[in-house]
């Protein structure tokens, strides 16, 4: 018989994420600020797309034409389901890479997007997705592609083998792969109480270990236990892209390209002497100990003039997705933690805080007289981006054109919150993708949307969808038991969703 799943672990469903890095939308501003002319997409494809969350964000969110695939007919049935209801038209299968990429009535597509996927698949696969990149990704077209990376994972490589031998080899049969992932778990933790010469030589792999068993169990079955896993080296996933006929463009971790939060001044001197660009990168994850790369790629890069690349940047619009006093001046990079400067920060937060898009050319003009200069408004918008509290916005032709299937796919996902917190996303047509909105939120946004208009009112609605289900409140790790404490608390989540989360949803055109 014939394993549809290729080693793939198939038997649970993967999680519902979103992630944010696959939305199209996101290059432009790591493009302009490397200099690079970034294609308008009409066409794109996820390959790998788990339970389709993030495609069918991006087609309800977008005009653009959305294809995919994943093996798993489970997961393929719920992303379908998601497509059908929003009525953005994306084109969804539950085929195998090499069946998908055979198929006559796919287009050429300005953009190709794999989260993950790759460091989990055989070689026979990743043969199979370069030469579709090679043959569907057009002149110009971007890639997108993240993956499991050494430097970073050398050290809990090793563990990671002997916890997957554990669940095959010693895991009861017919228990299911997540009693085999306690067991492996179990026994992990045990051999490092003996003090092996391995855990003392690699000290960081015993909190590895101890952060692995708080973590989603599903998501531990996707991301440790299937029989394909292999992180690569940077040089090495560029070998395999060779003949696809794509070069390397930059991270698309806008973070990654602030230099003063990830290197010291000694190593970002170090690397300007290492005249081979690609090397340089292959050096670089050395320096920060890199474990998970979230790359670009390109057909056929085409450089912008300074002129262009500052008009370009300038016309560059943006909006604060967060609300104003959620935003701390902090930011973590692969040097810890840094402090923003709030001479710079806090005029231009102060500015976006009305959740109106602006650009970054209006930015500039409005802090100028702070004596704050273009190139800070630019770098400011890199971090709040990769922070996450900043996002691009599309044109307002195109937001009216895609908020009936957002309005529609948005509608369907507050109706599952009611006995699920699965999909903790919805679908901005204002940022042409998902904003996290959590299970209680999205139940206020539903009691809403049934002419409820007090916070008082969210919470009576909320608290008979979970009392119906004999669900309760946790708070401080214990539930609440008492009818009255949980409409308290119930209520003073929905104010301060009422006071922060709501304005901005508003502002996102979700609520």
């Amino acid at each position: 018989m014939t394993d549809w799943t290729s080693g793939y672990v198939a038997d649970i469903g993967y999680t519902y994420g979103y992630y944010a890095e696959l939305n199209p939308l996101r290059v432009k501003l790591a493009f302009l600020h490397n200099g690079l002319v970034c294609p308008e997409v009409g066409n794109a494809c996820e390959l790998g797309f788990g339970q389709g969350v993030s495609a069918n964000l991006h087609a309800a969110a977008s005009l653009t034409q959305w294809h995919g695939t994943d093996f798993n007919p489970s997961q393929a049935g719920f992303a379908q389901e998601l497509a059908t209801v929003s009525g953005s038209g994306a084109k969804l299968y539950d085929e195998a890479f090499a069946d998908f990429a055979s198929r006559s009535d796919l287009p050429e597509f300005d953009y190709i997007g794999l989260h993950g996927i790759w460091s989990w698949i055989s070689d026979e696969n990743r043969a199979v997705i370069v030469d579709f990149i090679r043959r569907k990704l057009k002149v110009g077209g971007v890639l997108y592609i993240s993956y499991n990376t050494l430097p970073g994972w050398a050290a809990f490589a090793p563990m990671r083998h002997l916890m997957t031998e554990h669940a095959e080899i010693i895991g009861a049969e017919g228990h299911g792969i997540l009693s085999r992932i306690d067991g492996a778990l179990d026994f992990a933790e045990k051999l490092i109480a003996t003090h092996p010469t391995y855990s003392r030589a690699n000290p960081q792999i015993a909190e590895r270990v101890k952060k692995i068993k708080g973590q989603n169990r599903h998501y531990l079955a996707h991301e440790y236990f299937n029989r394909d896993w292999h992180p690569m080296h940077f040089s090495t996933m560029a070998g395999w892209l060779e003949s696809a006929k794509v070069q390397f463009a930059c991270s698309a971790h806008t973070l990654d390209h602030i230099e003063a939060v990830n290197l010291t001044v000694e190593q970002q001197a170090f690397l300007k002497e290492i005249p081979d660009s690609m090397f340089r990168e292959s050096v670089r994850d050395f320096i920060v100990n890199q474990q998970f790369r979230r790359d670009y790629w390109i057909k056929g890069a085409r450089r912008l003039s300074a002129l262009e690349q500052a008009e370009a940047l300038r016309a560059h619009k943006v909006m604060l997705t967060t609300h104003r006093a959620d935003v701390t001046l902090s930011v973590t990079g692969a040097l810890g933690d840094a402090t923003l400067n709030e001479a710079v920060y806090k005029p231009i937060l102060d500015l976006l805080a009305d959740h109106k898009p602006k650009t970054l050319g209006h930015i500039e003009q409005a802090v100028k007289a702070q004596g704050i200069v273009f190139t800070q408004v630019v770098q400011s918008a890199m971090v709040l981006s990769g922070i996450g509290h900043l996002a691009a916005v599309q044109d307002e032709a195109v937001t009216a054109k895609a908020k009936k299937h957002t309005d529609r796919l948005n509608a369907h996902l507050l109706g599952k919150a009611r006995s699920s917190n699965d999909v903790n996303y919805l679908a901005s047509p204002v940022t042409g993708g998902g904003v996290s909105v959590g299970r209680f939120q999205q139940l206020f946004l539903l009691a809403l949307s049934q002419g409820k208009k007090q916070p008082s009112e969210w919470a009576q609605a909320v608290w008979q969808i979970l009392e119906a289900q004999g669900q309760k409140l946790i708070k401080e790790g214990k539930a609440i038991d008492k009818v009255e404490e949980n409409l308290i608390e119930l209520t003073a989540q929905a104010q301060i969703f009422a006071e922060k989360q709501l304005p901005v949803l508003k502002a996102l055109q979700i609520a």
